[in-house]
């Protein structure tokens, strides 16, 4: 299981909810979303202090909400110390990248809150072999975005002593970025293998009944 607490450190941190309203979904439908996910933050040991919406026709590409919202949004955190910011859809990479730039908070999505929650609830072996293989599929296409974060914070890839282990690890030419997603494709195939090996397990064990 990845060890890493996505959503915070420390229980009860002040927390942000973002929602948009559009076309196909009303202002009724968009409380009542952002209402369940105040209670998927709370699930979290977060704690959502604020809401903060927006009619859109369809989310922005760059940051989701548009760029004076984005702006009301980086007051606000700053203002009254908030270090969590959760939006209420899947964000794309370069959108997390974004918001993370202006904001300067952690930023989540409906979608890593959720895998966090599994995560933490996870008791069988299947459920937690689920779930880190998952975590992994939405890792993937992030990697850029957490070497960045990383980078900020003076680990970057050419020290050695990033998440993806030394240097001597890398083929030739390859980068760190490049070797971690090596390894966590690598990963993803050997969790596939073993809920196929569960899977097998649990099929023999009703056959024997």
């Amino acid at each position: 299981m990845i060890e890493d607490n996505i959503i915070t450190q420390e229980q009860n941190e002040k927390t942000v909810l973002v929602g948009l309203v559009t076309r196909s979904q009303d202002e009724r439908k968009t409380d009542e979303y952002l209402d369940e996910l105040a209670f998927l933050a709370e699930t979290a040991g977060a704690d959502p202090v604020a809401r903060f919406t927006q009619k859109l026709e369809y989310p922005n590409p760059r940051t989701y909400v548009g760029t004076g919202k984005l702006e009301e949004l980086r007051q606000y955190v700053e203002e009254n110390e908030t270090g969590l910011v959760i939006f209420d859809d899947e964000l794309s990479p370069k959108q997390v990248a974004n918001i993370e730039k202006e904001l300067k908070v952690k930023i989540l999505d409906r979608t890593s809150l959720i895998l966090d929650i599994f995560a933490r609830r996870a008791q069988t072996a299947t459920a937690r072999t689920q779930v880190e293989l998952a975590q992994y599929k939405y890792m993937l296409p992030r990697l850029q975005r957490l070497w960045t974060h990383l980078e900020r914070q003076g680990g970057g890839s050419g020290s050695g002593s990033g998440k993806g282990g030394s240097v001597g690890l890398r083929g030739p030419g390859e980068t760190q970025l490049e070797m971690d997603r090596r390894i966590i494709l690598n990963r993803m195939s050997l969790l596939m293998e073993r809920l196929a090996e569960i899977d097998k397990q649990k099929s023999t064990q009703r056959k024997n009944r």
